[in-house]
Protein backbone atom coordinates (compact mmCIF):
# COMPACT_ATOMS: atom_id res chain seq x y z
CA UNK A 1 0.00 0.00 0.00
CA UNK A 2 1.17 3.33 -1.23
CA UNK A 3 2.41 5.69 1.72
CA UNK A 4 0.79 8.97 2.44
CA UNK A 5 3.51 10.38 0.88
CA UNK A 6 3.42 8.64 -1.86
CA UNK A 7 -0.01 9.15 -2.28
CA UNK A 8 0.65 13.10 -1.91
CA UNK A 9 2.71 12.96 -4.71
CA UNK A 10 0.46 11.03 -7.07
CA UNK A 11 -1.72 14.08 -6.34
CA UNK A 12 0.88 16.23 -7.68
CA UNK A 13 1.42 14.14 -10.98
CA UNK A 14 -2.07 14.22 -11.35
CA UNK A 15 -2.29 18.03 -10.82
CA UNK A 16 0.26 18.58 -13.59
CA UNK A 17 -1.57 15.88 -16.05
CA UNK A 18 -4.70 17.88 -16.36
CA UNK A 19 -3.00 21.18 -16.10
CA UNK A 20 -0.36 20.03 -19.08
CA UNK A 21 -3.86 18.42 -20.64
CA UNK A 22 -5.52 21.93 -20.71
CA UNK A 23 -8.46 20.89 -18.07
CA UNK A 24 -8.23 23.41 -16.00
CA UNK A 25 -6.63 27.01 -16.04
CA UNK A 26 -4.44 29.22 -13.69
CA UNK A 27 -5.63 27.94 -10.45
CA UNK A 28 -8.72 25.92 -11.45
CA UNK A 29 -9.74 22.30 -10.28
CA UNK A 30 -9.15 20.02 -7.26
CA UNK A 31 -8.40 16.77 -6.67
CA UNK A 32 -9.07 14.61 -3.45
CA UNK A 33 -7.85 11.14 -2.15
CA UNK A 34 -9.76 9.08 0.42
CA UNK A 35 -7.37 7.52 3.35
CA UNK A 36 -9.36 5.72 5.41
CA UNK A 37 -13.29 6.87 6.58
CA UNK A 38 -11.91 9.79 8.15
CA UNK A 39 -8.77 11.02 6.32
CA UNK A 40 -8.81 12.97 2.88
CA UNK A 41 -6.03 13.84 1.55
CA UNK A 42 -7.04 17.43 -1.27
CA UNK A 43 -4.96 20.10 -3.06
CA UNK A 44 -4.81 23.44 -1.68
CA UNK A 45 -7.23 26.56 -3.05
CA UNK A 46 -5.88 28.95 -5.18
CA UNK A 47 -2.90 27.28 -6.49
CA UNK A 48 -2.22 26.06 -10.00
CA UNK A 49 -2.45 22.00 -10.43
CA UNK A 50 0.80 21.69 -12.75
CA UNK A 51 3.12 23.78 -10.11
CA UNK A 52 2.17 21.92 -6.53
CA UNK A 53 4.88 19.78 -4.38
CA UNK A 54 3.87 17.27 -1.83
CA UNK A 55 3.57 19.28 1.05
CA UNK A 56 1.48 21.55 -0.78
CA UNK A 57 -1.43 18.75 -0.33
CA UNK A 58 -3.73 19.30 2.77
CA UNK A 59 -5.31 16.48 5.00
CA UNK A 60 -9.07 17.08 6.31
CA UNK A 61 -11.69 14.65 7.75
CA UNK A 62 -14.76 13.90 5.90
CA UNK A 63 -16.73 16.93 7.50
CA UNK A 64 -13.76 18.80 5.66
CA UNK A 65 -12.09 20.14 8.51
CA UNK A 66 -8.40 20.71 8.55
CA UNK A 67 -6.48 18.13 10.01
CA UNK A 68 -3.24 19.15 8.21
CA UNK A 69 -1.50 21.95 6.17
CA UNK A 70 1.48 23.58 6.23
CA UNK A 71 2.41 27.34 5.98
CA UNK A 72 -0.89 28.97 4.62
CA UNK A 73 -2.28 26.35 2.47
CA UNK A 74 -6.03 25.50 2.81
CA UNK A 75 -8.38 22.39 1.59
CA UNK A 76 -9.84 23.55 -1.68
CA UNK A 77 -13.00 25.65 -1.41
CA UNK A 78 -14.88 22.95 -2.85
CA UNK A 79 -14.26 20.44 -0.82
CA UNK A 80 -17.91 20.02 -0.04
CA UNK A 81 -18.61 18.74 -2.82
CA UNK A 82 -15.88 15.95 -2.69
CA UNK A 83 -16.72 15.24 1.05
CA UNK A 84 -20.58 14.63 -0.10
CA UNK A 85 -19.03 11.84 -3.02
CA UNK A 86 -17.46 9.75 -0.55
CA UNK A 87 -20.16 9.67 1.93
CA UNK A 88 -23.16 8.95 -0.72
CA UNK A 89 -20.51 6.21 -2.31
CA UNK A 90 -18.22 3.95 -0.12
CA UNK A 91 -16.65 2.21 -2.95
CA UNK A 92 -15.49 5.82 -4.24
CA UNK A 93 -11.25 6.16 -2.94
CA UNK A 94 -10.89 9.76 -5.74
CA UNK A 95 -12.27 12.59 -7.10
CA UNK A 96 -11.40 14.94 -9.76
CA UNK A 97 -12.40 18.42 -10.33
CA UNK A 98 -12.07 19.88 -13.79
CA UNK A 99 -12.98 22.54 -16.74
CA UNK A 100 -12.06 20.51 -19.57
CA UNK A 101 -12.76 22.62 -22.60
CA UNK A 102 -14.63 20.20 -24.94
CA UNK A 103 -16.68 18.91 -22.20
CA UNK A 104 -17.14 22.15 -19.67
CA UNK A 105 -18.55 23.54 -23.31
CA UNK A 106 -20.93 20.73 -23.25
CA UNK A 107 -22.31 21.58 -19.51
CA UNK A 108 -22.43 25.46 -20.61
CA UNK A 109 -24.53 24.16 -23.54
CA UNK A 110 -26.84 22.20 -20.98
CA UNK A 111 -26.10 18.87 -23.35
CA UNK A 112 -25.69 15.91 -21.35
CA UNK A 113 -23.46 13.33 -23.22
CA UNK A 114 -25.47 10.21 -23.36
CA UNK A 115 -25.25 9.49 -27.17
CA UNK A 116 -23.94 6.07 -27.73
CA UNK A 117 -21.09 6.59 -30.11
CA UNK A 118 -18.03 4.37 -29.53
CA UNK A 119 -17.64 1.21 -27.46
CA UNK A 120 -14.78 2.70 -24.52
CA UNK A 121 -17.17 5.31 -23.54
CA UNK A 122 -20.40 3.11 -23.67
CA UNK A 123 -18.49 0.56 -21.79
CA UNK A 124 -16.26 3.15 -19.67
CA UNK A 125 -18.07 5.99 -18.59
CA UNK A 126 -22.04 4.66 -19.84
CA UNK A 127 -23.82 8.33 -19.93
CA UNK A 128 -23.06 11.64 -18.17
CA UNK A 129 -25.94 13.83 -16.96
CA UNK A 130 -25.67 17.72 -15.84
CA UNK A 131 -26.06 18.30 -12.60
CA UNK A 132 -27.91 21.53 -12.35
CA UNK A 133 -25.81 25.34 -11.65
CA UNK A 134 -24.69 25.66 -7.95
CA UNK A 135 -22.63 28.67 -6.43
CA UNK A 136 -19.13 27.05 -6.38
CA UNK A 137 -17.84 26.93 -2.34
CA UNK A 138 -21.33 26.31 -1.35
CA UNK A 139 -23.61 23.45 -0.53
CA UNK A 140 -25.45 23.71 -3.85
CA UNK A 141 -23.16 22.06 -6.13
CA UNK A 142 -23.07 18.93 -4.11
CA UNK A 143 -26.69 19.00 -3.42
CA UNK A 144 -27.15 19.18 -7.36
CA UNK A 145 -24.45 16.13 -8.15
CA UNK A 146 -26.00 14.10 -5.08
CA UNK A 147 -28.59 13.20 -7.51
CA UNK A 148 -26.97 11.62 -9.82
CA UNK A 149 -24.27 9.80 -7.63
CA UNK A 150 -26.10 6.28 -7.55
CA UNK A 151 -25.88 6.11 -11.13
CA UNK A 152 -22.95 7.44 -12.65
CA UNK A 153 -19.17 7.98 -12.31
CA UNK A 154 -19.28 10.86 -13.84
CA UNK A 155 -20.72 14.36 -14.35
CA UNK A 156 -20.98 17.59 -15.91
CA UNK A 157 -21.68 20.82 -13.64
CA UNK A 158 -23.80 23.45 -15.50
CA UNK A 159 -21.87 26.14 -16.64
CA UNK A 160 -18.87 25.01 -14.21
CA UNK A 161 -16.77 21.83 -15.18
CA UNK A 162 -17.22 18.49 -14.80
CA UNK A 163 -16.87 15.82 -11.98
CA UNK A 164 -15.17 12.27 -11.87
CA UNK A 165 -14.63 9.62 -9.45
CA UNK A 166 -13.36 6.22 -9.06
CA UNK A 167 -12.01 3.59 -6.70
CA UNK A 168 -8.69 5.68 -6.44
CA UNK A 169 -6.77 8.49 -7.70
CA UNK A 170 -5.17 7.16 -11.29
CA UNK A 171 -9.13 5.62 -11.97
CA UNK A 172 -10.57 9.16 -11.47
CA UNK A 173 -8.46 10.94 -13.87
CA UNK A 174 -9.00 8.39 -16.41
CA UNK A 175 -12.54 8.60 -16.85
CA UNK A 176 -11.87 12.69 -16.54
CA UNK A 177 -9.91 12.15 -19.71
CA UNK A 178 -12.17 9.96 -21.18
CA UNK A 179 -15.07 12.31 -20.65
CA UNK A 180 -13.10 15.17 -22.25
CA UNK A 181 -12.22 12.92 -25.14
CA UNK A 182 -15.60 12.20 -25.74
CA UNK A 183 -16.68 15.08 -25.33
CA UNK A 184 -14.66 16.22 -27.96
CA UNK A 185 -15.73 13.24 -30.40
CA UNK A 186 -19.01 14.03 -29.85
CA UNK A 187 -18.44 18.14 -30.81
CA UNK A 188 -16.55 16.84 -33.85
CA UNK A 189 -18.79 14.69 -35.04
CA UNK A 190 -21.54 16.81 -34.69
CA UNK A 191 -19.90 19.50 -37.32
CA UNK A 192 -19.38 16.85 -39.80
CA UNK A 193 -23.16 16.57 -39.18
CA UNK A 194 -23.93 14.52 -36.46
CA UNK A 195 -22.78 11.04 -34.95
CA UNK A 196 -23.86 8.00 -36.66
CA UNK A 197 -24.99 6.87 -32.67
CA UNK A 198 -24.27 2.60 -32.10
CA UNK A 199 -27.42 0.46 -32.34
CA UNK A 200 -29.25 -1.06 -29.29
CA UNK A 201 -27.96 -4.36 -29.86
CA UNK A 202 -24.53 -2.94 -30.21
CA UNK A 203 -24.95 -1.15 -26.60
CA UNK A 204 -26.51 -4.27 -25.40
CA UNK A 205 -23.64 -5.98 -26.21
CA UNK A 206 -21.18 -3.54 -25.17
CA UNK A 207 -22.67 -3.47 -22.03
CA UNK A 208 -22.61 -7.74 -21.32
CA UNK A 209 -18.43 -7.02 -22.07
CA UNK A 210 -18.28 -4.58 -19.17
CA UNK A 211 -20.66 -7.17 -16.91
CA UNK A 212 -17.83 -9.69 -17.84
CA UNK A 213 -15.13 -7.64 -16.90
CA UNK A 214 -16.54 -7.24 -13.89
CA UNK A 215 -15.54 -3.52 -14.20
CA UNK A 216 -16.59 -1.06 -10.79
CA UNK A 217 -18.89 1.79 -10.31
CA UNK A 218 -22.04 2.30 -11.18
CA UNK A 219 -23.43 2.01 -15.22
CA UNK A 220 -26.54 1.50 -16.84
CA UNK A 221 -25.08 -2.05 -17.61
CA UNK A 222 -25.70 -2.89 -14.19
CA UNK A 223 -28.19 -0.36 -12.90
CA UNK A 224 -30.64 -1.41 -15.80
CA UNK A 225 -32.90 -4.02 -15.25
CA UNK A 226 -34.14 -3.90 -18.94
CA UNK A 227 -30.62 -4.06 -19.77
CA UNK A 228 -29.95 -7.56 -18.09
CA UNK A 229 -32.94 -8.55 -19.40
CA UNK A 230 -32.22 -7.91 -23.22
CA UNK A 231 -34.32 -5.35 -23.29
CA UNK A 232 -33.68 -1.94 -24.74
CA UNK A 233 -31.74 0.03 -22.15
CA UNK A 234 -31.85 3.05 -20.40
CA UNK A 235 -28.70 4.61 -21.79
CA UNK A 236 -30.00 7.52 -23.39
CA UNK A 237 -31.00 8.74 -19.77
CA UNK A 238 -27.97 7.20 -18.21
CA UNK A 239 -29.76 5.30 -15.62
CA UNK A 240 -31.19 8.79 -13.92
CA UNK A 241 -34.62 6.72 -13.94
CA UNK A 242 -32.68 4.75 -10.93
CA UNK A 243 -33.20 1.33 -13.18
CA UNK A 244 -37.44 1.93 -12.95
CA UNK A 245 -38.10 3.53 -16.38
CA UNK A 246 -38.99 0.06 -17.58
CA UNK A 247 -40.20 -2.03 -14.74
CA UNK A 248 -43.46 -3.25 -16.38
CA UNK A 249 -43.47 -1.49 -19.84
CA UNK A 250 -44.06 -3.47 -23.20
CA UNK A 251 -40.90 -3.62 -25.45
CA UNK A 252 -42.88 -0.86 -27.73
CA UNK A 253 -43.70 1.36 -25.07
CA UNK A 254 -40.13 1.38 -24.19
CA UNK A 255 -38.69 2.09 -27.23
CA UNK A 256 -41.94 5.12 -27.73
CA UNK A 257 -40.06 5.95 -24.34
CA UNK A 258 -36.69 5.92 -25.94
CA UNK A 259 -37.29 7.62 -28.30
CA UNK A 260 -39.13 11.10 -26.79
CA UNK A 261 -36.05 11.30 -23.91
CA UNK A 262 -33.56 11.64 -27.24
CA UNK A 263 -35.92 13.46 -28.62
CA UNK A 264 -36.10 16.13 -25.55
CA UNK A 265 -31.88 15.32 -25.18
CA UNK A 266 -31.45 16.56 -29.20
CA UNK A 267 -30.10 13.26 -29.86
CA UNK A 268 -32.47 12.20 -32.54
Amino acid sequence: MASEYEIKKQICEIGKRIYDRNMVAANDGNISVKLNDNEFLCTPTGVSKGFMTPDYICKVDKDGNVLQANGNFRPSSEIKMHMRVYKCRPDVGSVVHAHPTFATAFAIAGIPLTAPIMPEAVIALGCVPIAKYGTPSTHEIPDAVEEWLPYYDAVLLENHGALSFSVDLLSAYHKMESLEFYAELLYKARALGGPKELSEAQVQRLYEIRRQFGLPGKHPANLCPAAAAGQPSCHSCGGSCGGNCHGSESDALVAEITKKVMAQLNLK
